[in-house]
């Protein structure tokens, strides 16, 4: 495995056949430690067996699973997970594994770092999503009455381990939903990159390990200049203003929404926004809604008040006072934060997506 080093702990790309995960647990540091496996009922039955086939030192772990999706990621279902470990008499010595994609990850760390004070937990994640972003920066939390993110923190994975084979078992509108997280990372900071994905038609022919391997760089890259999103790890928000507003409207609503697609409709209106007062070229514009709506297709949200949108993205953690604050892009390859944006335009870019017809690239 190839070992990215970041300020909130190694990421390790490759097989879990090459054995450095149950070297790790093996180690004198974690092997007389309990350890307890997070999961839910997908990868408990897809990825489960592949873990446990390469780890044998999890022989004797510990499962803890849970219901799959969004709906899951909440105080409430912490509460069981903490009552769980204590229940068992879990100790400080622990460590949790968490198997899955950004909800289990984002929620294991939280409940690690808070049971007891903070016990150790490594991530293992199964989704393109939680390998190239939700994974990886430290990050952990739990939705507050469907806002994403809004109890969390700061903690330190003692490492991550990608195998992109876990990718094999995931449902194509999974697969896509991660993209849109590659795709950004390309969009805020390297258009090289942007110009490999594209080349190599990695929304089609799937992704490879190179590719996981440059959006975890670039990422940690962020991260390490800016651990505690002070400055620019807000690039990494591009999107996700609008994005995080219309994933919480649906989840409100009794639908439900990938974060992928619902990032993807915000990378558009945010790109909009970008043309009009960040300096994006109208060329770059239609080059990036052509791939996305291309790959993602269009979400009907023609229906949903702006006005409700806008009080969500009122909540987003990353505004300035009253003002709602978003990543954009002064052109493909360079992101820029911190824009205070009226409520007038971020309208004006929902009609956009609302009515934008581009020629398919």
């Amino acid at each position: 495995m190839k070992e990215l080093e970041s300020v909130w702990g190694a990421v390790w790309v490759g097989s879990l056949s090459d054995g450095q995960l149950n070297e790790l647990l093996s180690s004198d540091e974690f092997n007389n430690a309990d350890k307890y496996i997070l999961l839910d009922e997908n990868t408990s039955q897809h990825c489960l067996p592949t873990l446990l086939d390469h780890v044998e030192a999890l022989h004797t772990a510990h499962l803890l699973e849970i219901e799959s999706g969004e709906e899951s990621k909440t105080i409430e279902i912490c509460a069981q997970l903490w009552g769980a470990l204590s229940d068992n008499k879990a100790s400080r010595e622990i460590v949790v594994i968490n198997l899955g994609g950004g909800v289990i990850t984002d929620m294991g760390g939280f409940v690690a770092s808070t049971y007891k004070r903070g016990v150790r937990f490594i991530n293992v994640p199964t989704t393109l999503l939680a390998q190239v972003d939700a994974s990886v920066g430290g990050k952990v939390g739990v939705d507050l009455d469907n806002l994403k993110n809004q109890i969390g923190s700061f903690s330190k994975a003692e490492a991550v381990f990608v195998d992109v084979e876990f990718l094999n078992t995931l449902p194509v509108a999974e697969f896509v939903s991660g993209y849109a997280e590659v795709i950004k990372h390309a969009f805020i900071r390297d258009k090289k990159y942007w110009e490999a994905i594209l080349d190599g038609n990695i929304a089609v022919n799937g992704i490879r390990e190179d590719i996981v391997c440059r959006s975890i760089e670039i990422k940690n890259q962020i991260v390490t200049n800016d651990p505690k999103e002070k400055g620019e790890r807000k690039l990494l928000n591009f999107g996700h203003t609008i994005g995080h507003a219309v994933e919480t409207w649906c989840l409100n609503n009794g639908s439900k929404v990938l974060h992928g697609y619902a990032v993807a409709l915000g990378m558009i209106c945010e790109s909009y926004i970008s043309n009009q007062i960040t300096g994006l070229s109208a060329a770059e514009l239609e080059e990036i809604c052509a791939h996305i709506v291309e790959v993602f297709g269009k979400m009907d949200i023609s229906e949903i008040p702006v006005s409700e949108l806008i009080d969500l993205m009122k909540n987003d953690k990353k505004n300035r006072g009253t003002e709602i604050n978003f990543t954009l892009l002064k052109q493909i390859g360079v992101g820029v934060y911190n824009n205070s944006v009226e409520e007038g335009l971020i309208a004006e870019s929902l009609k956009f997506y609302n009515e934008i017809q581009v020629a398919v690239i």
